[in-house]
């Protein structure tokens, strides 16, 4: 036989009771463990005086990381 508990009312089996507990601790601790998304950075905005200026320096930067790439 299996030992009954009152819970809000209704009689509810120890091994139901069992199953629940430990299937909330195992999902909340994958879920806490599971690691976030991937963050994004963003670069800072560009205070360029002109748009030639804009283009010199976005086109710089990316010259900047491709060699970075192919260095490593």
């Amino acid at each position: 036989m299996v030992q009954m508990y009152t819970v809000l009312g209704r009689q509810i089996g120890s091994h139901y009771l069992a199953i629940g507990v430990l299937t909330a601790m195992f999902s909340g601790s994958y879920l806490a463990t599971r690691g976030g998304g991937k963050k994004a950075t963003q670069a800072p905005p560009i205070n360029a005086s002109s748009p030639d200026e804009a283009d010199f320096i976005q086109n710089f930067l990316k010259e900047a990381d491709a060699s970075e790439k192919s260095k490593h």
